[in-house]
Formats: structure tokens, C-alpha cells, sequence
């Protein structure tokens, strides 16, 4: 069975889209933990897991391009940076945080533009493992799970959170090793 060539980025695309509406969902009720809430965190959740789906198909029927190696990290940053920013906004994570995560989001996508006419810069291991840590991370910050199953899970949150900034710092530093040194190859 065929699928269309432009599936794959149809489906980032998509999650691009996705960010707006998730943050809209997030700060519209002050981020109460009622229905608008639990909906943001299903549409952050359900975005952020068709990260994957967008490269198998992308993979498995060999049809990936640059623009889907370029356009499919900036949908897992507008999702996750929406969710930091907005969970900021309501005083759920500390700003130091969320500036952190972007400093370093930012200056990765904006490296990416800038070399885009000598090379793509795909996604590496760390970059993908960070991207995981983080959508763990912000699901479990964004589901009102406390009143669900109590206030233990706020430390599962922390644990996970500090897991996800640490492999953002570092995949950071890993990025621009690895630039260093193809730059000293070329």
C-alpha cells in the first residue's frame, strides 16, 4: 500500500498547528483543573506521540526530505515550548526553567537555519532522548493527576522534569561538539 508523499509532513504540520490550540486550552480557564485542562493535556499528549509516526512512515516508505528533517524538530519545540511557557504562565514551573529549555531550543533551531544551505542538521540520539524526557516531563506536569491520585506524583513530576533539563542542557552541549567537529572536517 502507497501513501502519499506528503503524509509525513502533512502530519508535522499538523502538529505545528496543534501548539496554538494546546496553549489556548492550557491558559484559558487560568489553568483550572477541569475539562478544558484535561483536554489541553490529551492534545499535547496525542501531538507529541505522533512525533514518531511522521518519521516511520517518513522511513519505511523512503520518502523523507530536508524539509521534514528541518520542519519536524520545530513541531516537537512549539509543542514543548508552548507547554513551558504556559505551565510558567500559571506559576507551575519555575521561569528559570522554561528560559533555559528555550535559550537553548531556540538557539539549536536558529543554528539549523543558518547552516540549512551547507547541511541539514538532523535530530541526534540525545536530541531525541531529550525531546522523550521532555514530553514525559510536561505530560505529567500538565494532567491535574494530584487530585486524582494525591501529591506523591508532584515528586514523580520534579524527578522527571530535572531528568528532562539536564538531557536539554546536555544534548545542547552535545549539539555543538558535534559542529565543532564536522566544521573542523569540512
Amino acid at each position: 500500500m502507497a501513501i502519499p508523499r506528503q503524509l509525513p509532513n502533512a502530519i508535522t504540520i499538523v502538529r505545528i498547528l496543534c501548539a496554538p490550540v494546546f496553549l489556548w486550552m492550557l491558559l484559558v480557564d487560568g489553568g483550572a483543573d477541569g475539562p478544558l485542562r484535561w483536554w489541553a493535556a490529551v492534545l499535547f499528549i496525542v501531538a507529541i506521540a505522533t512525533d514518531g509516526i511522521d518519521g516511520y512512515l517518513a522511513r519505511k516508505y523512503e520518502i523523507v526530505t530536508d524539509l521534514g528533517k528541518l520542519l519536524d524538530p520545530i513541531a516537537d519545540k512549539a509543542l514543548t515550548g508552548c507547554a513551558f511557557v504556559g505551565l510558567s504562565i500559571l506559576g507551575e514551573l519555575p521561569w528559570w526553567i522554561t528560559i533555559v529549555v528555550l535559550v537553548r531550543e531556540i538557539g539549536i533551531t536558529v543554528y539549523r537555519f543558518a547552516v540549512v544551505s551547507d547541511h541539514v542538521l538532523a535530530a541526534a540520539w540525545m536530541g531525541k532522548l531529550k525531546t522523550v524526557a521532555q514530553a514525559v516531563a510536561l505530560s505529567l506536569a500538565l494532567l491535574p493527576l494530584a487530585a486524582v491520585v494525591g501529591e506523591w506524583i508532584v515528586w514523580i513530576n520534579i524527578v522527571t522534569m530535572t531528568i528532562a533539563v539536564v538531557l536539554t542542557i546536555a544534548s545542547g552541549i552535545d549539539y555543538i561538539v558535534s559542529e565543532m567537529r564536522g566544521r573542523a572536517k569540512r
